[in-house]
C-alpha cells in the first residue's frame, strides 16, 4: 500500500541515522550522546513513520562526567553516529564515545537485546562496518581523511598485516571536510557516502565516491546538494536502504535551528551504478570551475558523469504491513504505566517502557542516579530528591528529558513543591546550552514562580538571569512551555497557572542549538538544590502538544530574512 509524507519524516532531532532492513522492518539508529539510556532503535514498516524499538545501552562506562559528579559533565561528548549492520543473524553496532576516547562494539541476536559491550582496540570518528561477501569485515573512519582499516574476525581490532589505507580526502575545506562515512558494497563496487560542506559557503552537501575493489582509486563528488528551501541548511549524512522490491532509499538529516537535526527521505536510483538522490538538477557552472580547481586533491574527482540531485518535498514508499499503528516518539504521560488489565509481554513492555521503567519517550540527561528518583505508579507521581549543590541547571541529576517538536510544541507539568528546600528550583525547562525554565523555589519560607535563563554568550554574568518572579500560595503549582521553531525562529515562552488562567512569566527566551551541547532543546522536568541538598519534588499529569502556534506572522518558509546562520 503506498504511503506518502512530506519532509523531513521526522519533525525531532535525530541526527546521524544509519539505517538498515531485516526482512520486512526497517531499523534506523541515531546519535544520543549524553542522554541515557543511549543509542536508540527506532523500527518502521514504511521508512516515513518511525517508532521507539530499543535502547542499546542503559548507562556506558560510568565516568564523572557520564555521573554529573564533581562539576564535570560530557556535554557535546557522548555516543556519536553510529553503524548498525546485520550480518549472519547478528546486529552489530559500532560507535566511539568522544569523553572516553573509546570504540565500542554492541552485538545482539535480536534488535531488542539483550546486547553484548566490547571494546574495539583504536579510536574511528563517525566509523561504518563493511561485511564483505568476499570474506572480511572492514571499518572506514576519519574527518578531513577517510581511512579503510580492515578489522580482526571478531572485530577485536586491526587485522595485523590487513587493509589500511587513505581512501579519500578533502584537505582545504574551509569549512567541514568529509566525514560521517557510510560504507556498502553494490554489484561489485565499493561506495563510501560523507558529509562535508560547499566549499565556498556553509551548507552541508552529500558526496559518494566509488571504486572497483578496496585497494582501487575511490573518486566521486557531490550527489546532493539542496536546502529544500529552508534557510540554506543542506540535507546530508545518513545511510541508504533497498526495500523487499528494489527500490533505494536514503535517511539524511537537515539542521533546523533550536529544535536539532531532523531526517529526510530521498529516493535513491541508480545509473550505471552511480547514484542519483531525488531528482535530478542540472550543476551550475560555478560550481564546474570551482571543483576543476579542487581536483588536485585526492578524492575531489568527480564521477564519471556529475549527478546531483534535490530533496523532494513529498515522499511516496509502500509498506510492508499496511494499516500498522504506530507510537509516537514523543508523548504524555500520567507516570502510571500500562493501564489496568493492559496485557504486556516481558518484550514489549521492556520496549515501551525501556528508559528505567517510565515510557521509552523519555531519556535522562546524563547517567540517572536511580536512588534518588521514585515513581509512584499508584499515585501517578514521579519524585526526585537531590543530594548535592548545583550553581547550574545544567549540573542536575536525574533531569527527565523529551525531544521537542518541529516547527512547534508545548508542554504542561504540574509540580509538588512542598517538600522543597530554601534554594531549591524544581519545574519545567528547555534544555540547552542557552537554557530556559520556569520553576518554582522556596525563599525564605515563601513559594515564587521563577523565570530564568542562560545565555552564554553573556561575557559580564555567565549565570543564569532571573527575569521575573511571582509570589504563589500554595505547593501545587502548573506550569507550561512553549516553542516556536519556524524558520528557526527558535523563541521559548514561560508560563504559570495562577488558578484562573495561564500567566506568562519572564521574557520571550531565544533558543539556539551550539556545539556546546550538540543537540537539539528538549523539554526536562527538574530539581536542583543551592542552599542544602535533600530536597525532594513530585512531577504528574506531564501533556504534551503540538497546538496551534500563538504569533500570527510571520516570513514564508525560506525567507532568508527569517533564518538565523549557521554554524552559530
Amino acid at each position: 500500500m503506498p504511503v506518502q509524507a512530506d519532509n523531513p519524516i521526522i519533525k525531532l532531532d535525530y541526527p546521524d541515522p544509519d539505517v538498515i532492513r531485516a526482512g520486512d522492518t526497517y531499523y534506523m539508529v541515531s546519535t544520543t550522546m549524553y542522554f541515557m539510556p543511549g543509542c536508540e532503535i527506532l523500527r518502521s514498516y514504511d521508512l516515513i513513520h518511525w517508532e521507539h524499538a530499543a535502547f542499546v545501552y542503559d548507562r556506558l562506562d560510568g565516568t564523572k562526567g557520564q555521573r554529573l559528579e564533581d562539576g564535570e559533565n560530557i556535554y557535546g561528548k557522548g555516543m556519536w553516529a553510529a553503524s548498525l549492520r546485520r550480518h549472519n543473524g547478528t546486529y552489530y553496532i559500532c560507535f566511539v564515545c568522544n569523553d572516553t576516547g573509546k570504540t565500542y562494539l554492541y552485538t545482539s541476536r535480536e534488535i531488542e537485546g539483550p546486547w553484548e559491550k566490547r571494546a574495539v582496540e583504536g579510536f574511528y570518528h563517525d566509523c561504518s562496518l563493511l561485511f564483505d561477501d568476499g570474506g572480511g569485515v572492514y571499518i572506514a573512519y576519519g574527518s578531513r581523511e577517510i581511512y579503510i582499516t580492515q578489522l580482526k574476525p571478531d572485530l577485536s581490532g586491526p587485522l595485523e598485516g590487513g587493509l589500511h589505507r587513505l581512501a579519500v580526502s578533502d584537505r582545504g575545506n574551509p569549512y567541514l571536510g568529509y566525514e560521517g562515512s557510510h560504507f556498502y558494497k553494490r554489484n561489485g563496487k565499493y561506495y563510501l557516502f560523507f558529509i562535508h560542506s560547499l566549499r565556498d559557503r556553509w551548507m552541508r552537501a552529500e558526496a559518494c565516491f566509488a571504486a572497483d575493489s578496496l585497494e582501487g582509486e575511490f573518486t566521486g563528488g557531490d550527489v546532493l546538494a539542496d536546502d529544500m528551501g529552508y534557510c540554506g541548511q543542506g540535507v546530508a549524512q545518513g545511510g541508504i536502504v533497498d526495500t523487499p522490491d528494489g527500490a533505494w532509499y536514503a535517511v539524511l538529516f537537515q539542521d533546523r535551528g533550536a529544535v536539532g537535526r531532523i531526517p529526510a527521505l530521498i529516493p535513491v536510483t541508480w545509473e550505471e551504478d552511480r547514484p542519483v538522490f531525488g531528482r535530478r538538477t542540472p550543476e551550475p557552472e560555478t560550481e564546474k570551475t570551482a571543483d576543476a580547481a579542487a581536483e588536485k586533491n585526492i578524492g575531489d574527482r568527480l564521477l564519471p558523469v556529475r549527478v546531483r540531485g534535490t530533496v523532494p518535498r513529498t515522499v511516496e514508499t509502500v509498506s510492508t504491513r499496511p494499516g500498522y499503528s504506530y507510537e509516537p516518539l514523543v508523548q504524555s504521560d500520567d507516570f502510571r504505566g500500562p493501564a489496568p488489565g493492559e496485557a504486556l509481554s516481558p518484550a514489549e513492555r521492556k520496549r515501551r517502557y525501556g528508559c528505567f521503567g517510565l515510557k521509552s519517550c523519555w531519556q535522562f540527561n546524563h547517567e540517572p542516579d536511580l536512588s534518588l528518583v521514585r515513581l509512584d505508579r499508584a499515585r501517578g507521581v514521579f519524585r526526585v530528591r537531590t543530594d548535592k549543590l548545583c550553581g547550574d541547571l545544567t549540573q542536575a541529576k536525574n533531569v527527565l528529558t523529551q525531544r521537542m517538536l518541529f516547527p512547534g510544541c508545548a508542554c504542561e507539568v504540574t509540580v509538588d513543591v512542598s517538600r522543597i528546600k530554601d534554594g531549591d528550583y524544581a519545574g519545567l525547562c528547555a534544555l540547552q546550552g542557552r537554557y530556559g525554565m520556569a520553576a518554582a523555589t522556596r525563599r525564605g519560607g515563601r513559594v515564587l514562580i521563577v523565570m530564568k535563563s542562560m545565555d552564554p554568550d553573556r561575557k559580564a554574568d555567565p549565570r543564569a538571569s532571573e527575569w521575573e518572579s511571582a509570589e504563589f500560595d500554595g505547593d501545587i503549582v502548573r506550569l507550561k512551555i512553549e516553542v516556536d521553531f519556524r524558520d528557526m525562529r527558535d523563541e521559548s515562552e514561560y508560563f504559570y497557572h495562577d488558578g484562573n488562567g495561564w500567566k506568562k512569566i519572564g521574557i520571550t527566551h531565544k533558543l539556539r542549538f551550539g556545539l556546546d551541547h550538540f543537540t537539539g532543546c528538549r523539554f526536562g522536568l527538574f530539581l536542583f538544590s543551592t542552599r542544602e541538598a535533600g530536597g525532594e519534588a513530585g512531577f504528574s499529569d506531564f501533556v504534551y502538544s503540538a497546538p496551534a502556534l500563538r504569533t500570527a506572522a510571520y516570513s514564508a518558509p525560506g525567507t532568508p530574512s527569517a533564518c538565523s546562520a549557521w554554524p552559530p
